[in-house]
């Protein structure tokens, strides 16, 4: 898949995900590999720059197999912030769809 649309999706997508559930790191990997090629690398600076922007919070939580593990919470912040992306999500691939497509979707 195209680089540069995985970098677009992946920040919805991240956001979309924990505020379904709290989840650490390793575990969104997983969640969003099992649907897009992603690479374990590009999710860790996106959890960061998305918690220093206010948009989750951490937590630690004991583990049966091994360290206390970070889980990442959404906050009021982030809740306002997938909903505008969502949005612009839906806008920007409608418009794509009927781009490429010929017709309306």
């Amino acid at each position: 898949m195209n680089v540069q649309f995985k970098k677009g999706a992946l920040n919805l997508c991240v956001l979309a995900l924990v505020d379904q559930q709290d989840m650490y790191g390793y575990e969104l990997v997983q969640a969003i590999s099992s649907q897009i090629e992603i690479s374990e690398g590009s999710v860790y600076p996106l959890l960061r720059r998305l918690t220093s922007e206010g948009y989750f919070t951490t937590y630690l939580k004991e583990s049966t197999e091994g360290p206390p593990r970070k889980y990442y919470q959404i906050t009021a912040l982030g809740k306002e912030n997938l909903k505008e992306l969502r949005e612009e999500w839906q806008n920007f691939s409608k418009g794509v769809n009927e781009l490429i497509q010929g017709e309306e979707c």
